[in-house]
């Protein structure tokens, strides 16, 4: 359903603009008792062009929103509808537009699979028509779309994955750290189901981002590779794209990472769905960044190679967690290789 549209003018990158026409969207997860869960979308294609090449869906990743691929001085979504393509940014339940429509938290990260995604592909097609939808997701939206994808069929186009953890805490000492102590500290007293507040933490790198940058800052995860981005880019992702994340999503994130420390689990937190999207023969494309400390190409790799797609590339870069979507060389490297690589596979 479509609730408003306006034709904008809006950045690409720095001084590159265009012109767009921009919907609000929403569909409409059915639950029991005939209760429903609304969904957001912003719709963007070109204002120039009368037909588009494919559709694709936008996937954010934990704690995170719409904002991820779209900023006011630097926009990913707004590059792919400048480049032809029917593109719908999504907000997961529980995060960004979905949460103000009502959409609460999952309770499980299974949800944003089982429901989330199949409800908007099947919106994207009774807007843009039948053909497949390629989904492409940042982070946990990566590990959503592997999970997602073999559900839907021929709907789905493919998938392209950028910086998403097949095994979550592989190659990174911190986060396996992190999920020791988390772990250790709800078995003795409950973290609840309650949200976690990163805006609060994009608030503190936004306002002491030198320090943040400086080689004197005393964590060993930043989330982006310290320069990549300029202040101003930066600045914007920290103050809209971060959101707030379930505490039980991500607590089951890390039991599933002790778990595949003993027995080989993998999919981050959707371990369930993992034969699935490796038996899958749909196109793939595995972007990894060799300076992400959330998602170190030790721990993103293995979707590639455990994948048994007769279409499939991994391709790595020197780019850090956010950075691989937002940074100065996404611009001019990332950027480029997702359009051609959904142009050729849309052809």
């Amino acid at each position: 359903m479509i609730l408003h549209q306006a034709k904008v003018e809006q950045a690409i990158n720095s001084d590159d603009r265009g012109r767009f026409v921009k919907e609000l969207c929403v569909a409409r997860v059915r639950g029991g008792g005939g209760s429903e869960v609304p969904l957001a979308m912003i719709r963007k294609r070109s204002a120039e062009e009368s037909g588009t090449r494919a559709s694709v869906l936008l996937i954010h990743g934990y704690g995170q929103n719409r904002y991820a691929w779209h900023l006011p001085s630097r926009s990913l979504a707004n590059y792919l509808a400048a480049s032809n393509f029917d593109v719908y940014n999504l907000d997961l339940r529980g995060h960004g537009r979905s949460r103000h429509l009502g959409a609460r938290r999952p309770a499980d990260v299974s949800e944003f699979v089982r429901e989330d995604i199949p409800a908007a592909v099947e919106e994207i097609q009774r807007l843009s028509g039948p053909r497949p939808v390629f989904l492409i997701g940042h982070s946990l939206g990566g590990l959503v779309s592997y999970a997602a994808a073999p559900s839907l069929g021929d709907a789905a186009g493919g998938v392209v994955s950028i910086g998403s953890p097949y095994h979550f805490c592989r190659g990174s000492w911190p986060l396996t750290l992190a999920g020791y102590v988390m772990l250790g500290l709800d078995r003795r007293v409950s973290l609840g189901h309650g949200a976690l507040a990163l805006k609060s933490w994009g608030e503190v790198v936004r306002l002491m981002r030198v320090f943040v940058e400086s080689p004197v800052f005393p964590l060993p995860i930043r989330g982006f590779l310290p320069g990549s981005m300029e202040p101003a880019v930066l600045s914007q992702h920290m103050s809209l794209a971060m959101d707030s994340g379930s505490i039980t999503v991500l607590r089951n994130m890390f039991l599933a990472a002790a778990e595949a420390r003993q027995s080989g689990h993998r999919l981050g937190g959707l371990s369930g769905f993992a034969e699935d999207f490796e038996a899958m023969d749909r196109p793939l494309l595995v972007i990894a960044g060799t300076a992400d400390d959330l998602a170190p190409p030790a721990s993103v790799e293995p979707a590639y190679e455990r994948s048994r797609s007769s279409d499939k590339t991994y391709r790595a870069f020197p780019q850090g967690h956010i950075d691989l979507i937002m940074g100065r060389g996404a611009t001019r490297i990332i950027w480029p290789l997702i359009e051609r690589w959904v142009t050729r596979r849309a052809a």
